[in-house]
């Protein structure tokens, strides 16, 4: 049976590989919902967070206070996530350390080359805002705009998909009938950054508060420009580098503006400004993000905590 590969399963595998296995063995590392396994008698206990704070299989035991106390440290993969969970639990400050996600290589796209087509690509889950980008492509005139949509349940494994994904079937199959549309499924995260660079847009207008946004981290690493909301933690994953578009409840409305920044984008992406905000984006991401770095902070912390 396959299983879930979504961006939690993705950094704890780039940990593996660039963390030193004897110095993860001194630390139990639990994932997101805390003590889905025991926690350790000997061992550090961190818990790192990826999940948002409402999150019903762990908003119930972060309020109860009288937990706090379980693990040694907390992990956050965010400021933002941090500042939600002191803000609404009381989480103790001095257990807490934010170490962000990051990435290994990805190829970068020409940023100069004019094509024909406007690729743009969307890869979130369905829920995560697929609806209002369909509703946006049918207001695109521009019949050169061309959108791929990887978007599935797959990648939380095979039993999430047969729990969840028959509420997403009408979604897809509006994406199969749009004509400006393509509806790919599924790919692993491999595929995904092999093929980012034949893409010049990613479209992800969010209507789900991230913690983080692999994603998004993947495609400004790749040269795309970027579309979004200012939802959750997007705006600190990204920082000044892609369009944010304001969040609101009315989608119908949210498309429209989502239609019109993805129109505006394919007029200027070959602009020099443009070509040079790309340039920086790269690099921003690059020096911030890679685990060589990301990997030099859990070593420290570990030693750290582990009086190596």
């Amino acid at each position: 049976m396959k299983a879930p590969r979504g961006g939690t399963e993705l950094q704890f595998e780039y940990l593996k590989k660039y963390v030193d296995s004897k110095l993860l063995d001194k630390v139990q590392i639990t994932t997101s919902i805390p003590e889905k396994i025991s926690l350790h008698p000997t061992k550090k206990n961190i818990l790192w967070q990826k999940n948002s704070y409402d999150q019903p299989n762990l908003e119930p035991w972060f309020k109860d206070k009288s937990n706090h106390n379980k693990y040694d440290w907390y992990v956050f993969n965010s400021h933002w996530n941090f500042e939600k969970f002191r803000m609404m639990f009381d989480l103790p400050g001095e257990k807490c350390i934010v170490i962000k996600n990051g990435l290994d290589s990805i190829k970068v796209r020409d940023l100069k080359t004019k094509k024909d087509k406007i690729r743009l690509i969307f890869q979130p889950t369905p829920w995560r805002g697929l609806n209002v980008l369909l509703a946006a492509m049918q207001l695109i005139k521009n019949k050169n705009i061309i959108l791929d949509v990887y978007s599935s349940t797959d990648v939380y494994g095979e039993q999430f998909k047969k729990d969840n994904d028959d509420g997403f079937k009408a979604l897809y199959e509006q994406a199969k009938q749009l004509p400006n549309v393509n509806y790919i499924g599924y790919k692993p995260n491999e595929y995904i950054k092999e093929n980012l660079h034949k893409y010049d847009i990613f479209a992800y207008p969010s209507i789900w508060e991230e913690t983080f946004c692999i994603s998004l981290l993947e495609c400004m690493r790749a040269g795309l420009h970027c579309i979004t909301t200012n939802y959750g933690a997007l705006f600190e994953t990204g920082a000044e580098y892609p369009a944010y578009i304001p969040y609101q409840k009315n989608y119908t409305a949210l498309a429209h503006l989502f239609a019109s920044s993805i129109e505006q984008c394919a007029d200027y992406l070959y602009t020099e400004s443009s070509i040079q905000h790309l340039q920086q984006q790269v690099n921003y991401v690059h020096l911030n993000y890679n685990w060589n770095k990301i990997g030099s902070k859990w070593s420290s912390f570990i030693k750290e905590i582990t009086n190596e």
